[in-house]
């Protein structure tokens, strides 16, 4: 089987998350700067996990309603079709990144550690959904 990459697009910051070889657990990695580097850093990550599969978390409204952030996600997700020849499925993401906080603040992280981290395990957060979903 292959490893499945999640990615949680935000402005600033991508959550990284990929499956482990049978598919069955969502694994948290650093975050990956969303600037001009993104491409290079996306193809490095691709190459080394030999990644075919994504799954982006869609950004909708607390009721399932496109947004404005959705239409970027979609775009995002043609650059990864056409770009990098990578098959793409949505995971809704209401309430990922909330969920992981909670987490995280519940476990006592630190403001500056949940900072670092709170983007890798919000794709975590999603691929584990997506996974579970599969099984």
């Amino acid at each position: 089987m292959e490893r499945i990459l999640a990615l949680d697009h935000g402005e600033k910051r991508i959550g990284v998350a990929w499956s482990d070889l049978l598919g069955l657990t969502a694994q948290s990695q650093p975050y990956i700067t969303n600037d001009k580097t993104l491409h290079t850093q996306l193809q490095t990550l691709i190459d080394e996990k030999g990644i075919k599969t994504v799954v982006l978390g869609l950004p909708t409204n607390r009721h399932g309603e496109d947004t404005k952030k959705t239409t970027e996600v979609r775009a995002f997700a043609v650059i990864l079709e056409e770009t990098f020849k990578l098959t793409v499925h949505f995971q809704d993401e209401r309430f990922s990144t909330v969920a992981v906080e909670r987490h995280l603040i519940a476990a006592d992280v630190s403001r500056k550690k949940r900072k670092e981290v709170v983007d890798g395990q919000a794709a975590a957060f999603i691929l584990q959904g997506y996974l579970d979903r599969l099984s």
